[in-house]
């Protein structure tokens, strides 16, 4: 029986507060909530772009310490406007450290960069034109 391809379904991070970064994905990127999960250890929210990719919110509820500020991390966005991306990111409480602006190396690509409510960076590259 011949075996579906292994693939990548959702990466995880942790927030210090999981209904205000949910709120954030929600506004600043569109996102929806598709899944909660309250396991023993930790509490879960996972956001998705129409199932098609997902990032899941992660905060531990065991009493540990957990550092989630400022993680070495980034995540990236295709989306059609970079422009108006930031501007829905600065709303919804982020931060944008790059603005949006073309670079040849990217053959003129739109690409800016910001940080989330804990300082994860998103990076808003200018989704590719459909295929005619």
């Amino acid at each position: 029986m011949p075996r579906s391809p292994d693939y990548l379904g959702a990466t995880g991070i942790g927030v210090s507060d999981l209904a205000a970064s949910a709120v954030f994905y929600e506004k600043a990127l569109g996102m929806k909530p598709v899944q909660t999960f309250k396991l023993p250890y930790m509490d879960e929210i996972v956001m998705s772009h129409e199932a098609r990719n997902a990032v899941v919110l992660m905060h531990w509820t065991d009493g540990s310490e957990r550092d989630y500020r400022d993680l070495p991390i980034k995540l990236v966005f295709y989306v059609t406007d970079p422009v108006a991306s930031a501007a829905a990111i600065r709303a919804a409480g982020g931060s944008i450290h790059v603005e949006p602006a073309p670079h040849a190396s990217l053959g003129g690509a739109i690409v800016g960069l910001g940080k989330d409510l804990d300082g994860y960076v998103i990076e808003l590259l200018q989704a590719p034109a459909p295929k005619a």
